[in-house]
């Protein structure tokens, strides 16, 4: 008895804290306020699906962010090089950065899709389906004491 009142006050608990999550300008709100990408991982955990998308998403952006500062940092210190030195300008670092430039645009503009399936799954599972379990709530007494009654 005692472990099913737990779980029912763990569930109910649950259910009560569980707010929407949403993004604008690429920040997530939660109530209004805005929330870290960690809590927000952290929020995502409870739901396997939503956690892929999001995972994936945040791997994207690492991935692509990289690739972005590898290429502007080589193509830029290039051009230095080229400025300062009598060396031919363009080298292959030139090539080198402008290449992997072009390579994180694929790879960056997939993530905001990613994050949003994120967000609307994890959303969706929060709301109640059709299927939810009725129960009812009893206070009882008898010749053996008081007692809560539980019907699902």
């Amino acid at each position: 008895m005692k472990k099913t009142l737990t779980l029912f006050c763990l569930f109910l608990l649950t259910a009560v804290s569980a707010q929407q999550i949403t993004m604008e300008k690429g920040k997530f709100f939660k109530n209004g306020e805005q929330i870290s990408s960690w809590e927000t991982k952290q929020l995502m955990i409870t739901n396997p699906e939503a956690y892929k998308h999001f995972k994936s998403a945040k791997t994207k952006e690492g991935f692509g962010g990289f690739l972005l500062g590898l290429g502007i940092g080589l193509t830029i210190g290039d051009i230095v090089k080229g400025a300062v030195s009598d060396t031919d300008y363009p080298s292959g670092f030139t090539y080198v950065g402008a290449s992997c430039i072009v390579a994180s645009i694929p790879v960056l503009s997939g993530r905001k899709k990613k994050l949003e399936t994120a967000l609307e799954i994890y959303n969706k599972g929060l709301q109640p389906t059709a299927n939810t379990i009725d129960f009812d709530l009893n206070i009882l007494a008898n010749a053996n004491g008081y007692g809560l009654q539980i019907t699902f």
